[in-house]
């Protein structure tokens, strides 16, 4: 297979290469990047369980070498995977439950959730083809908790590489908070007066806004994005299920994949790698009150509703980006409605519908109700002895209710944050509190820099929020002080 080219989600005729694709962050017409079905690489079934030998490191070489073929060269990917994905930096651990039931700990990196290992792989990457040109980029990302502080991790102290974070006021731990805040630096952290679909909106009309990037800087093409709407961050959440699969395969049985889901990238990373041939029998996709997706998978009807709080704070996503991409995926197509000036009015526009019998058998989807999040952490500690968090909490509760509670069937729950992160919820569910990471400990300490949008949003009759044209030009002044 020749080099992989990227299209539109909202305008096939575009094509870009991985590096312009990683560059532009959004795709024209405010789509995504997305690779064709029939151009996703397939693994041959004996690379897949020599794998069972391999590092994390190793693996992820293999997975994503077909995708950056002619782009970047072999012994530099080897080189760069083996920095961002070293052992002693961030271990991966895949620990038995009961049953043929598993927990992958995706939780061990630099700031203790999932999110670090996709960060990792778009920081050097981005800064790779970066130095080979001599350019900039302003990374832009909105953050519903964890993605903000991987993503700064990541890119703090990168020489070729602004950093501009936005989390929802109110709507991230204090934690979470300052592994943004406390960095300093090329990261710019930013409070907004809103929920993550607003600084979502907020991150993709700047990704759109090419006038004041070229006023700003003098490079229309200045701005990227890190979200999971990049093509750098989704393409290596299709390691992690190699990675499981090597570790628990036992005679070639599928494996099920419970993957607690918000925005959609890591559950996204997922389908790619069953498409690349890894053996997924089902793909679990356990949202928490936020239940568009399960809806929609019952009713074909695709309704954004206003987006409900919840434990499971990184996954308050009522629009997930990625949806894009897996309706493309299955041949229809989902875009959300803007006014002339970039400004969404409508979300969730389904103008062609996919192929709704393949995703039934490809998916399996419940929503999590918020005291279901605190029994099930409190059920896996005393039956198990495991303390998970009410991300992990909502993987768990998805599997065992699809498995009928009988864990019978080879399956993998992706854990996606430490239980340390969340102290306050695993207090209320088992009465014992974590021990607190490392690093975050000393994170707590230090002083915060924190940039502010304080205008309000937009409340729609409905009552969920939207960016509002005054937010976005409080954003742009600040961004003036900033950089100019």
């Amino acid at each position: 297979m020749g080099r992989i080219t990227y299209y539109s989600t909202n305008n096939a005729s575009e094509r870009a290469t991985f590096e312009t694709a990683l560059m532009n962050g959004l795709a024209s017409n405010y789509g995504l990047y997305m690779i064709a079905r029939e151009d996703i690489p397939v693994q041959d079934p004996a690379a897949i369980r020599a794998m069972r030998e391999q590092s994390y490191a190793q693996i992820a070489f293999q997975v994503l070498h077909p995708f950056l073929k002619g782009e970047m060269g072999s012994a530099d990917l080897r080189a760069m995977l083996e920095d961002a994905y070293d052992d002693e930096v961030i271990p991966t651990q895949v620990v038995h439950v009961t049953g043929k039931t598993y927990i992958m700990w995706l939780t061990r990196g630099p700031t203790y959730s999932f999110k670090d290992y996709a960060a990792r792989f778009f920081g050097r990457a981005l800064n790779y083809f970066l130095t080979r040109s001599g350019s900039r980029r302003v990374v832009a990302v909105a953050t519903s908790g964890d993605t903000g502080g991987a993503v700064a991790d990541a890119l703090h102290g990168l020489e070729q590489i602004d950093n501009v974070v936005f989390f929802p006021k109110g709507s991230v731990t204090e934690r979470q908070r300052r592994q943004m805040t406390t960095l300093a630096g090329n990261v710019h952290a930013f409070e907004v007066n809103g929920d993550f679909d607003v600084c979502q909106a907020l991150a993709k009309r700047l990704l759109g806004d090419k006038a004041f990037a070229a006023d700003l800087f003098g490079d229309p093409a200045r701005f990227t994005s890190a979200n999971s709407i990049s093509v750098g961050r989704l393409l290596p959440q299709a390691v992690y299920p190699f990675f499981a699969y090597s570790r628990i395969a036992n005679h070639d049985e599928p494996v099920i994949a419970s993957v607690p889901s918000g925005n959609f990238g890591d559950m996204m990373g997922t389908v790619i790698a069953k498409a690349m041939g890894l053996p997924i029998a089902k793909i679990i996709c356990g949202v928490n009150e936020n239940d568009e997706f399960p809806l929609f998978l019952q009713t074909q009807d695709y309704r954004v509703k206003p987006s409900r709080k919840s434990p499971s704070s990184a996954m308050i996503v009522s629009n997930p980006s990625n949806f894009a991409r897996l309706v493309d995926l299955y041949g229809g197509h989902v875009y959300d409605k803007r006014d002339p000036e970039g400004n969404v009015i409508q979300e969730g526009m389904l103008d062609l519908r996919p192929d709704m019998e393949a995703m039934r058998k490809d998916f399996y989807s419940i929503s999590v109700g918020n005291p279901d999040h605190y029994a099930a952490i409190r059920e896996v500690y005393e039956r198990f002895g495991i303390i998970i968090e009410p991300h992990g909490a909502v993987g768990w509760r998805a599997l065992d209710t699809f498995l009928e509670h009988r864990h019978d069937r080879l399956a993998v729950i992706y854990e996606t944050a430490d239980p340390g992160k969340f102290p306050d919820d695993v207090e209320k569910a088992i009465g014992i509190t974590p021990d607190v990471p490392e690093r975050i400990a000393k994170q707590a300490t230090l002083k915060e820099r924190i940039y502010r949008v304080e205008t309000p949003p937009l409340y729609r009759e409905d009552g969920s929020m939207a960016l509002s044209d005054p937010q976005y030009q409080e954003a742009k002044k600040v961004l003036r002080e900033i950089f100019d």
